[in-house]
């Protein structure tokens, strides 16, 4: 798994100097749980149809939002 810059975990290590356990900030832990809702999100509805851009932008000035 390659480092991401914008995350610094610091590791537990066992007695050999395996890791054993990662420990971040709650901001972290808190943007990779969203990631992660995300994702499953994105998985749920992968078999969804998609509407072209321009057919929401119409539907949203019709109905006033844009």
């Amino acid at each position: 798994m390659s480092e991401n810059p914008k995350f610094k975990p610091k590791f537990v290590t066992n007695d050999k100097g395996e890791k054993t356990d990662v420990i971040l900030s709650i901001a972290e832990y808190t943007e990779l749980i969203e990631d992660l809702e995300d994702l499953a999100s994105l998985a749920e509805r992968r078999e969804e149809s998609s509407i072209p851009h321009a057919q929401v932008v119409a539907e949203l000035k019709k109905e006033g939002y844009l």
